[in-house]
């Protein structure tokens, strides 16, 4: 089969969560003809998940703060591996586009003055964080949406591409095919955003639902050209269900301790007095999630491999109007009523630091025109990402990729196009479909495990080496892969593609943590359990031509005198009371 219909536009966007939208809107506020590609649903996609807030130092709450003290905050959680220039960027331009999406309709709760409200969230030193209930991702989401729908912008649902079109370091365009009929379709383009999201998925307890953030994003950069970076640093997050089986990784939220919460090991001790006798439960997240997992494999877990999280002395009536979606969660999912017995939770994989090298103002890729944009991309929130900042992100450089695409589109005299380069993506679809031994979901699951096994909270040379190796048996079995698309669909088609990208991904994060040897932020080594001064370096990871994976290492962008100078600023958080830590 090499048959395909072909849509044009200006600037193509792989990706409708709110990057991908954000980027989209821009670009048609700039007279871009415009798409939108997405695997999921719109309004399903991994945004809706992100409930905590939206950072921007208004300074609306405490006067003192300002972008000084945001850049100050999120370098510092990035552990010195940040890029200063991106951090500097998302500080200054954050405010300007919450009040934006604002406008739009997030609806964010508001002060008596009518200006928007701000809370605490771990270590920030201020209160920064803007919120919209429990739902802050999800009405950012709808609002991007309906942004779109008014700007008359297609967004093309179940739309999964296999292949960005690259010539000669030019993209082109990117092959897709629709998940329900298999018709493909060529998108032409003068410039592509990448807007796909991270790799969490790839851990057995994770946050990331089922065919989301498989690392499909990164493998589409890598064959494009893209290096990738900072791939071992994956935020644990401290708290996810641990049954039943369908629901374990399914976030528990951080407001759950910032209301009062406990932690509490089989023993019956509040074991955080042992990691952080300050701050407690509200101790940043790498230090909460280690706790739970030493308490873990040390004895002290729950009967079902997790700790204690109790919220129960608070009393139903304050629970339910807290934390509705907790108490309803619990209740719907274990028959729990959390007012009357504690949770048992354990880490989950959250959130990729790491992901494509993108330049600070543009996003650009490095491959001619190319960008990319969210959770995709490095450079922000280095070895740990500061809560609240995910969603500021998404918005800011969403927008910026979106401007820097549409210049390029302006700036151009010539489209190129190559009928070899397409040959080649249909060539890439037609030899996936095959009769085969093995099965994507087995594999998908074996390889969860994997990750869990030899790649999770805390590693080590043995374990990783380990890792690799299974994955390496596992790259093998895959290539006897049964795809056979029929009546009810091509999903056989897009979970082998899955597949192929998680196991690249999974195998460029086990290595670059086999090559750091040391701890920092959210990558833990049993076997190198301190940080190093001369570890402050990206490790960066491309794809040659025989799709091995070649790593490199270049030393941590430098501070300029002036940020250094913010840095050695700023203040120490005292009180810790009423923060939250998403």
């Amino acid at each position: 089969m090499n048959t395909h219909t072909t849509q044009i536009s200006n600037v193509l966007i792989i990706g409708s969560g709110g990057a991908g939208l954000r980027a989209a809107i821009e670009a048609k506020q700039q007279g871009m003809d415009v798409i939108v590609l997405g695997k999921r649903q719109r309004t399903d996609v991994h945004t809706v998940l992100a409930a905590g807030g939206i950072n921007a130092a208004f300074g609306n709450v405490d006067p003192e703060d300002s972008w000084e003290q945001h850049f100050a905050d999120t370098y510092i959680e990035g552990y010195g591996l940040s890029e200063p220039e991106v951090v500097e960027i998302m500080a200054k331009e954050s405010p300007a586009l919450v009040e934006e999406i604002d406008k739009w309709g997030a609806n964010f709760a508001k002060l008596e003055n009518g200006k928007i409200d701000q809370r605490f969230f771990g270590a920030h030193t201020y209160r920064r964080t803007c919120y919209s209930g429990d739902y802050t991702g999800r009405s950012i989401l709808f609002a991007l949406i309906n942004k779109a729908k008014s700007l008359d912008i297609p967004i093309y649902d179940s739309q999964y591409v296999s292949d960005l079109l690259v010539d000669d370091n030019v993209c082109f365009g990117a092959m897709a095919f629709d998940i329900q009929s298999g018709e493909r379709t060529v998108y032409l383009a003068d410039s592509v955003i990448i807007a796909a999201g991270g790799h969490t998925r790839l851990w057995r307890k994770s946050s990331s639902r089922r065919n989301e953030n498989t690392g499909d994003g990164f493998f589409l950069g890598l064959k494009a050209g893209c290096k990738l970076s900072d791939m071992e640093m994956v935020q644990f997050h401290p708290t996810g269900m641990v049954i039943p089986e369908e629901m374990a990784g399914t976030l528990v939220t951080e407001a759950v301790r910032g209301e009062g919460g406990k932690l509490i090991n089989s023993n019956g001790e509040r074991f955080m007095k042992n990691y952080d006798s300050d701050r407690m439960e509200l101790s940043t997240r790498d230090r909460v999630a280690m706790a739970n997992y030493t308490e873990i494999v040390e004895g002290r877990g729950s009967p079902n491999g997790g700790v204690y999280l109790d919220i129960s002395h608070k009393g139903k009536d304050f629970i339910i109007e807290k934390l509705p979606r907790m108490y309803r969660q619990f209740l719907d999912t274990l028959m729990i009523d959390i007012s009357k017995s504690p949770m048992e939770v354990s880490p989950t994989a959250h959130y990729s630091m790491g992901g494509i090298v993108v330049t600070p103002e543009e996003h650009w890729t490095g491959v001619e025109g190319l960008y990319a944009a969210g959770e995709v991309t490095a450079g922000l929130h280095g070895a740990n990402r500061l809560g609240g900042n995910s969603l500021a992100e998404i918005l800011i450089f969403g927008k910026r990729a979106g401007d820097a695409a549409s210049k390029r589109s302006k700036e151009i005299d010539v489209h190129i196009r190559s009928k070899k380069v397409i040959q080649q993506a249909h060539d890439n679809l037609n030899s996936s479909i095959q009769n085969g031994t093995e099965v994507a979901r087995p594999l998908q699951r074996d390889l969860r495990n994997i990750m869990w096994e030899y790649g999770g909270v805390v590693k080590s040379k043995e374990k990783l080496k380990k890792g690799l190796d299974e994955i390496k048996s596992l790259k093998n079995a895959s290539k006897d892969l049964d795809v056979r698309p029929d009546s009810e669909g091509y999903q056989d088609l897009m979970l082998a593609f899955d597949l192929e990208a998680s196991i690249i991904s999974s195998e460029a994060t086990l290595l670059s943590a086999l090559n750091r040897e040391e701890s920092r932020g959210a990558h833990q080594r049993e076997d190198f359990k301190d940080l190093k001064k001369d570890q402050a370096l990206n490790i960066r990871i491309e794809l040659e031509e025989d799709s091995k994976i070649k790593l490199s290492k270049d030393k941590a962008p430098p501070l300029r005198k002036e940020l250094k100078n913010l840095i050695n600023k700023t203040k120490e958080i005292k009180n810790f009371e009423g923060m939250l830590l998403e």
